[in-house]
C-alpha cells in the first residue's frame, strides 16, 4: 500500500516526502499537470467544489495504481467523505504531519512560492477554524502522528522509515 501523508498546508509534506523516496507523488503537482494552471487560479476561476472533484479523482487513481508509493496529499483531501473513505482502506500507512496552528501560520505567512487561497480568502481566526476542522478528520485517519514543530523534514522523514 501506498505511504499518504497527511497534514493541513506548511505542515511540510511535499518536503518530507522528498527524503522518503525519490519517486514520491505530489498529488497538488499532479493535479496542476491535469488542469493545465496553478490551484490558486483554478480555485479562482472554477471554485473549491470543481477543484475537489479532481482531487478526489486524482487521490483515487494514485491509490489505484502505485502500490509501493509515498503520495504527499493536498491539506484539504480529507475534506471529502469519499477521500476519507479511501484513505480508511489504506490503514497503517497513513502519516500525519502535525504542527500548531501558529507554527503553520507563520510558515504559511512568509511563503513566497505557494500562494494558498483558503490563507488568502479567510481571516486569522476563520483560518484558525478551518485547522481545527480538519485536524480533527487528519487524526481519525492516521496510524502514525508525527508532531514537525521543531523537527527538521530530515528527521521526521528517518520517523516515517521506521513504520
Amino acid at each position: 500500500m501506498a505511504k499518504i501523508l497527511l497534514g493541513f498546508m506548511g505542515a511540510g509534506k511535499t518536503t518530507v516526502a522528498g527524503f522518503l523516496d525519490d519517486n514520491f507523488i505530489d498529488m497538488d503537482h499532479v493535479i496542476e499537470e491535469k488542469i493545465g494552471m496553478s490551484i490558486a487560479d483554478f480555485f479562482a476561476k472554477e471554485g473549491e467544489a470543481a477543484f475537489r472533484k479532481i482531487e478526489s479523482e486524482t487521490l483515487e487513481e494514485l491509490m489505484e495504481c502505485n502500490d509501493d508509493v509515498v503520495i504527499s496529499t493536498g491539506g484539504g483531501v480529507v475534506t471529502i467523505e469519499h477521500n476519507r473513505e479511501l484513505l480508511k482502506k489504506n490503514r497503517r500507512y497513513n502519516v500525519l504531519l502535525e504542527a500548531t496552528f501558529e507554527v503553520l501560520y507563520d510558515r504559511i505567512k512568509h511563503d513566497k512560492v505557494y500562494q494558498r487561497p483558503l490563507f488568502l480568502n479567510n481571516s486569522k481566526e476563520d483560518f484558525q477554524a478551518i485547522y481545527e476542522r480538519r485536524m480533527e478528520m487528519y487524526e481519525g485517519l492516521s496510524d502514525l502522528i508525527i508532531n514537525v514543530d521543531n523537527r527538521t523534514p530530515e528527521e521526521v522523514a528517518r520517523l516515517i522509515k521506521c513504520m
